[in-house]
């Protein structure tokens, strides 16, 4: 692929305004939460065993946090700024578990530009279905053109 191929993820710093908002939503299956441990070898049984995790607090196999946190990376390469954005940071904030079948949202909302460093200060959030925030957090991103 070109260069040019990838324009309608390219957004100039200067484009980027405080206010602007992006979102994603994806309700969370089985199998996601399987290829996700695969992927990240975390084979906690509070996720892939459901006896156990009816021992568990959450009385049910619950989505690993990590995996609904991956979507601000979605949000970022995509929209806010897009390919040319490069994380620097994250703070994440676990609130509430998301469990099979729930629909979350993740959204990024500009609140801050540092023009000198050519950054974004996101609040990045994720609430399910209901409306409940089951992540809450912050991230800053620097923008490389």
């Amino acid at each position: 692929m070109s260069v040019n191929d990838y324009s309608e993820l390219r957004r100039m710093y200067k484009e980027i305004q405080i206010g602007e908002t992006a979102s994603r939503s994806r309700t969370i299956t089985e199998n996601d939460i399987i290829t996700f441990a695969r992927l990240i070898d975390d084979n906690n049984p509070v996720h892939l065993d459901a006896e156990y995790a009816k021992t568990t607090m959450f009385g049910e196999r619950i989505a690993h946090g990590m995996h609904s946190a991956s979507f601000f990376t979605t949000l970022i390469a995509t929209r806010l700024p897009g390919i040319e954005g490069i994380y620097v940071s994250q703070d994440i904030k676990f609130i509430r578990p998301v469990r099979i079948g729930d629909t979350i949202t993740a959204q990024a909302t500009v609140v801050e530009k540092n023009d000198a460093k050519r950054r974004i200060t996101l609040k990045t959030t994720v609430t399910n279905h209901r409306g409940e925030l089951v992540i809450d957090g912050k991230g800053v991103i620097s923008v490389m053109r």
